[in-house]
């Protein structure tokens, strides 16, 4: 029964990821290239996922903040946005889209589905099948949104790669970035 389950879900994982667009993941890393700063939002098991990309673009030395957290500062039209959210519905991630694209700031929505109100937002989509919690997305034998979640964390792992190897960060650099007060 294990061996089926683990086989089944890996299966899963790797139809979501071969349905993820090349362009974009492109597309992405290129605005990540760029000198700016870059703030993270997204909730619950999504925002989770986003922190933990916020640390890996801090070991590879990208200025990064986490939207929520109180020493998160103000963010302006200079700075990069990703939002991520797997149904492109969830209210406070839309609603802080939204307003950051009114301030001109680039927007990268993250999410399953290229026709959610959170893609709609900005020619700056990463799409990533998995199911949702709404439905949204490749169908899944696991709950809720696990599917999506287990995909944008290897989507994210791979961007956070191909931009330490575009900015000739090596494992030993980053290795120095990591925190020393464990």
């Amino acid at each position: 029964m294990k061996n089926e389950m683990m086989t089944t879900i890996l299966s899963e994982i790797q139809e979501v990821i071969a349905q993820v667009d090349e362009q974009q993941l492109t597309n992405f890393v290129d605005l990540l290239q760029q000198d700016k700063r870059v703030f993270i939002l997204g909730e619950g098991r999504s925002g989770l996922q986003g922190k933990g990309f916020a640390m890996r673009l801090m070991h590879i030395d990208r200025e990064v903040y986490v939207i929520g957290e109180t020493i998160t500062p103000s963010i302006g039209a200079e700075d990069i946005l990703v939002a991520i959210s797997g149904s492109g519905k969830t209210g406070q991630v839309l609603q802080l889209a939204q307003k950051a694209v009114a301030n001109v700031v680039t927007v990268v929505a993250v999410t399953s589905s290229p026709d959610s109100p959170l893609a709609q937002l900005t020619p700056n989509a990463v799409i990533i099948p998995g199911a949702t919690k709404t439905g949204s997305g490749l169908a899944s034998i696991q709950l809720l949104s696990s599917l999506f979640d287990q995909s944008l964390h290897i989507v994210l792992d791979y961007v956070t790669l191909d931009l330490s190897r575009k900015l000739s960060i090596s494992n030993e650099s980053a290795k120095a970035q990591h925190s020393n007060m464990e």
